[in-house]
């Protein structure tokens, strides 16, 4: 039989824990470690690709910047302001002549009820659309409401405004108890 036995003064210690210990932080430091330095890298990479498109960006619109300038230069100059300003008086005549001005006034008629007539209408082109300023006159204060309400109700006629409403003087013989002054929107789809 054998006995191990330690005769040393001191007893011999092992450190094998400490060293499994040590080992398994280091190597968990290491990928760890690696792992952050991959996440920078990463960064990094992203960060300089976003800078080379916002640098990118910035020279494409110093160039679109400098291209207006010389367009602003060039269209204010006295001979291209005035060819402008023609052009834009002409493009007036234009709409102006390619409105449909005999649909309106059939669109008119269609909701114009009977003891309602037209004393005077004005219309203005404006911007795509057209400002019809009406003056009418009716025999009873029924008429006048009808078309008032069919004018409200119509699809073309749009943002009826009155403007004045007024007896007509006695004296004047066309049957027209009150005269009455709109301002519509004629807009036809």
């Amino acid at each position: 039989m054998k006995i191990r036995l330690n005769l040393a003064t001191k007893a011999l210690e092992t450190h094998r824990r400490f060293l499994v210990g040590a080992g398994l932080t280091a190597v968990v430091a290491g990928l760890l470690f690696l792992g952050l330095g991959w996440h920078v890298y990463s960064a990094r990479k992203v960060d300089y690709a976003l800078r080379a498109r916002t640098e990118k960006m910035r020279q494409e619109m110093a160039k679109l910047e400098a291209q207006r300038k010389e367009l602003e230069r060039y269209f204010s100059q006295k001979d291209i302001a005035n060819l402008h300003d023609r052009a834009a008086f002409i493009n007036t005549i234009l709409d102006a002549r390619s409105f449909n001005w005999t649909l309106m006034f059939m669109d008119l008629e269609h909701i114009l009820p009977t003891g309602v007539r037209v004393v005077s209408i004005e219309p203005k082109q404006v911007a795509g659309y057209v400002e019809v300023k009406l003056t009418v006159g009716a025999t009873s204060d029924e008429a006048e409401l009808k078309f008032e309400r069919a004018l409200e109700e119509s699809k073309e006629f749009t943002g009826v405004k009155v403007l004045d409403v007024h007896a007509n003087p006695s004296g004047n013989t066309n049957g027209d108890r009150t005269v009455v002054q709109l301002s519509t929107v004629y807009s036809r789809l």
